[in-house]
């Protein structure tokens, strides 16, 4: 087994916890070691069963220590990694729930999670630290930017791309051929049926910008 730590210890971070005991019960592989928070009065924790062990110094003197992202929001996921760069002893790996349906013919890159109950049909890529939620699917040729999130229930449908940081919101849905701008917010239960441009939320069927961000 594989020494592993959760980055996080909110409400993700524990259905991570949950997704890597089912990994094991197929694939006796990981040895969760106990979450990660940077929030100090977390430290020392007991949070279902795991320990938060302590902050991002907790890894300094670690050899080669897997860690997962156990936080759903593109933005903060970029910046934790960001802080993390300066540890080299750090491996991403990709958790995917035994339930997911998954080409061979896909490219996943690092850090990525998919949860229980998602199809992904082929020819999709995704960069790195992206989450996909529960019981979404995925059409072929989709390109999802590193640090997106797509939430619970959504359809997204082929040709699709995700720029970097893309929040794509629960029930939401895309027809194919669609370009979503970098750190676009997509609200729940959306239809998306046109660009949408960065830095944008979105919401409505079909889904309109409504506001714009830094």
């Amino acid at each position: 087994m594989s020494d592993i730590v959760i980055y996080g210890s909110g409400g993700f971070a524990r259905e991570i916890a949950h997704l890597i005991e089912d990994i094991n019960k197929v694939d006796n592989k990981w040895n969760v070691l106990g979450f990660l928070d940077d929030n100090m009065d977390n430290h020392g924790k007991e949070i279902n069963d795991l320990r938060v062990l302590g902050g991002k110094e907790w890894l300094s003197d670690k050899e080669n220590i897997n860690v997962v992202l156990g936080i759903g929001a593109p933005k903060a996921k970029k910046v934790i990694i960001r802080n993390l760069e300066q540890y080299s002893n750090i491996i991403y790996p990709n958790l995917i729930h035994p339930s997911v349906t998954i080409s061979r013919f896909n490219h996943i890159g690092l850090g990525n999670v998919i949860c229980e109950g998602s199809i992904l049909t082929t020819n999709i890529k995704f960069l790195n630290f992206v989450t996909i939620n529960l019981n979404c699917t995925i059409g072929h040729d989709v390109e999802i930017g590193s640090y997106s999130t797509v939430l619970p229930n959504a359809s997204i449908s082929g040709n699709v791309v995700f720029e970097e940081c893309v929040d794509f919101g629960t029930n939401s849905t895309i027809i194919q051929g669609i370009r979503v701008g970098e750190a676009t917010i997509v609200g729940a239960g959306a239809v998306v049926v046109k660009d949408l441009p960065p830095k944008c939320t979105a919401v409505g069927m079909p889904a309109k910008p409504i506001k714009f961000h830094d």
